[in-house]
């Protein structure tokens, strides 16, 4: 899914453009490797507002001009009804690019605030919620892929989180059967830093809604592993890329588990 011009702004300086090519090209690299989209795909992109799902409807809007196949994108936003949402923004943005969406209105907001106690944090229950609106809302509109947001450094946090916190050896798969198998999930992203998305939300100059109900939980595990993750990247300018490499290049015979690898049947070549 390569060729054309990547989206940017007309006051892009020369070294936003390259950015947006760079990241554009991650993007197609990422859909080819994995086979994400598929002729006559229906694809659903999951808008949150913030730069990572902002950054994800640009590349595939621009990837979808110039594809050799046909596919169509609706962004799709659950507005969980949280105090202070301004529920303008991304209707008004959305219409200003001429895109296909859909806001889907579901107070998750407070069944979460009623259901987890104080101090506990909250992303978990309001993950499930706002996956199954989104499932939901996928199955009843004919959607075949759904698109989320997340990048290269998510898929290594989500690594450290299971490793250190749940003893499993397991991230975030580029592409993958939801539990139900009713949906195919992709994240287009997943070669792109963090970094990178930031410089481009900037360059572009998305107009970011921030996450009222989690934002504000700073002793989440996972803040500490990204923390964790931007000190070795300060002294070992590289290793989060390595470490996301590492991911593609699994030796399922030199790790320990007997179910992805046959050790009882191992024997001398004779």
């Amino acid at each position: 899914m390569a060729g054309g011009a990547a989206v940017a702004a007309p006051s892009m300086s020369a070294t936003q453009r390259r950015l947006a090519a760079q990241l554009r090209g991650q993007v197609g690299k990422a859909i080819a490797d994995y086979a994400m989209i598929e002729e006559g795909d229906r694809v659903m992109v999951c808008l949150s507002g913030g730069k990572d799902s902002y950054t994800l409807l640009d590349m595939l809007l621009s990837l979808q001009r110039s594809a050799p196949i046909k596919f169509s994108l609706i962004a799709v936003n659950l507005d969980q009804k949280q105090p202070g949402f301004p529920p303008e923004v991304l209707p008004d943005y959305l219409r200003s690019l001429g895109v296909d969406f859909h806001i889907i209105e579901q107070d998750t907001y407070s069944v979460v605030k009623r259901l987890v106690p104080e101090g506990r944090t909250m992303c978990s229950l309001c993950s499930r919620m706002r996956r199954g609106a989104l499932y939901k809302w996928a199955a009843d509109n004919g959607i075949t892929r759904i698109a989320l947001g997340h990048h290269r450094d998510d898929i290594v946090e989500t690594l450290f989180l299971n490793l250190f916190f749940g003893g499993r050896l397991k991230a975030m798969a580029p592409k993958l059967r939801s539990d139900d198998g009713k949906h195919v999930v992709i994240r287009p992203l997943a070669y792109v830093s963090e970094r990178e998305i930031e410089r481009y939300a900037r360059a572009r100059s998305f107009p970011i809604i921030p996450c009222n109900l989690c934002g504000s939980q700073q002793n989440l595990q996972r803040v500490h592993i990204k923390k964790m993750l931007a000190d070795w990247e300060l002294q070992y300018p590289g290793r989060t890329e390595s470490i996301f490499s590492s991911l593609r290049n699994v030796e399922p015979a030199h790790l320990a588990d007997p179910t992805a690898f046959d050790f009882a049947g191992l024997r001398v070549t004779p």
